[in-house]
């Protein structure tokens, strides 16, 4: 069952939280709105693209009549996160919970080919653009305690990160390198904030699906001449998954329910962690 087909009434974790999802005009950020408004949030979906940001919030209104607040976001401007921002909380009051979750894929091309001006805006959005969004949030979350205008937290903040972050991918050098850099941010900001109420902590999923974006890096990976990769997408697949000890892909819901773990009080006594969802490809002994 996909979170958009679930109904948890018991489930008020986050009943009247104010939660900012960014990349909501995407697949992950749309089932996130979509998992958070069923269970009482309010949702404020931010996204670069207002064709998809509105798809989201017609799809959330429609089957949840949640009032969900959706705002254009370029992360990479300062100026234009601040005025985001202002406007959750013109609408909504404040700011509870951020999933900061917008980031490019960059080119998968091997190193010794990779553009520079690609691996610059990758970099661009996706260190620079979380830590805008992260920085920018925190400072409101920080605003609303001295106001008093809420209950002073506890405050949460999930980054995405990727398990490409922890043990590099072939051909995707700039992807990589970012998200190896929002874990170290993660860490960072964590301690500084830890004394404003305000946790902080990343998820790292790899190999979810199926669907289109992952056909999509198949046929990427296949073309990329990486001889790490066979130039049959299907073949490149199942390698992949060969390489799970689960044997399957992960759903865009098991992520999700991390992220939600993560955000809730379940966790909260969790700050400066990364929760690896990948079935357990990553994983192994470290001494």
């Amino acid at each position: 069952m996909s979170s958009s087909d679930s109904t948890p009434l018991s489930d008020r974790r986050f009943h009247e939280k104010v939660i900012v999802i960014t990349g909501a005009g995407g697949n992950f950020g749309r089932d996130g709105c979509l998992y958070f408004a069923r269970r009482g949030a309010k949702v404020v979906g931010m996204d670069l693209n207002p064709a998809t940001l509105e798809e989201t919030k017609a799809l959330v209104q429609e089957k949840t009549k949640a009032d969900i607040f959706v705002t254009t976001c370029n992360v990479t401007e300062t100026a234009s996160v601040q005025t985001a921002v202002d406007a959750a909380v013109q609408h909504f009051g404040r700011i509870d919970l951020l999933w900061n979750n917008a980031g490019y894929q960059g080119h998968i091309t091997p190193t010794l080919e990779y553009d520079p001006n690609d691996f610059a805006m990758v970099m661009n959005i996706n260190v620079t653009g979380m830590f805008i969004v992260l920085q920018t949030v925190a400072k409101q979350m920080v605003k609303q305690q001295q106001q008093q205008t809420s209950s002073g937290g506890p405050y949460a903040i999930v980054n995405t990160s990727s398990v490409a972050g922890l043990r590099g991918t072939p051909a995707m050098v700039a992807y990589a390198s970012s998200k190896a850099a929002v874990l170290a941010m993660t860490v960072s900001t964590s301690k500084d904030l830890a004394p404003h109420n305000i946790r902080v902590n990343a998820i790292s999923p790899a190999l979810i699906g199926p669907g289109y974006m992952w056909d999509r890096q198949n046929e990427l990976h296949a073309q990329s001449g990486s001889p790490y990769f066979a130039k049959d997408p299907e073949t490149v697949a199942q390698n992949k998954i060969n390489g799970v000890p689960m044997k399957r892909l992960g759903s865009v819901e098991e992520v999700i329910n991390s992220v939600a773990f993560l955000l809730s009080d379940d966790a909260s006594y969790t700050t400066g962690t990364n929760l690896v969802v990948d079935g357990g490809m990553s994983s192994g002994l470290r001494c």
